[in-house]
């Protein structure tokens, strides 16, 4: 009875690895639009595995993908952007692995508190389908550098949800497939080459943890 007590102790279970997906939306900044703007949100979804390091630490790698698409006639920034009359629409898929940091023990069996925020960052790696009339030739497979924040709620001690904003830092002018060219002629086509695109996403997960229970130890050795 003494040994069973023990091993189910909430105490004993180490929370080693979880799985959860999410959905959310992508959005974007660039040459056609320069603030993050809701009104140009599209739909995105992930799928994720996380490895606890420790009660504060952990690492996330995920595949992530959705929509991503923005246009001049919508909102244009300026009257270039009328004479551009550009726009994009891509299907944007990610992998992405990145290291958490949480601030408060939320998971302590002791102090039972429920929720904490965290920050997160890491490397990315995305593709682009659906790109149509390259203005130049580039690779439609890019690196990123995912970093944000969030806040997580446990639901229960199997179970907990988080709302999460992150930006995709890409070292990439073409996600939008407008960039600069030669200034002598047709000025209005072209964008800003020495300012990089940048993606985001905005996302609600649900996570399913798995606990491990180690084995006894001898205290008398």
């Amino acid at each position: 009875m003494v040994l069973t007590a023990v091993l189910t102790s909430p105490a004993q279970l180490v929370q080693r690895s979880e799985i959860g997906f999410g959905l959310g939306t992508f959005n974007y900044t660039g040459d056609l639009v320069r603030s993050y703007d809701f009104a140009y949100s599209q739909p995105a979804a992930t799928i994720f595995y996380r490895a606890n390091i420790s009660k504060v630490i952990s690492f996330r790698a995920a595949f992530t993908a959705g929509k991503l698409s923005a246009s001049d006639a919508t909102k244009p920034i300026d009257p270039f952007a009328v004479q551009r009359n550009a726009s994009f629409d891509i299907f944007l898929s990610e992998i992405s692995g990145v290291y958490e940091y949480h601030f408060l023990n939320w998971r302590d069996d002791i102090r039972r508190l429920r929720f904490t925020p965290y920050l997160f960052g890491g490397l990315a790696l995305f593709s682009m389908a659906g790109v149509k009339d390259r203005a130049d030739q580039y690779s439609t497979i890019q690196m990123s550098v995912p970093f944000g924040g969030g806040v997580k709620y446990v639901v229960n001690p199997k179970f907990y949800v988080a709302l999460e904003f992150g930006m995709r830092k890409t070292f990439f002018d073409y996600l939008d497939n407008v960039s600069d060219g030669d200034k002598a002629y047709k000025n209005y086509q072209y964008g800003n080459g020495n300012d990089f695109d940048n993606y985001f996403f905005l996302g609600l997960s649900l996570t399913r943890t798995f606990y491990d229970i180690p084995c006894p130890t001898n205290p008398y050795r």
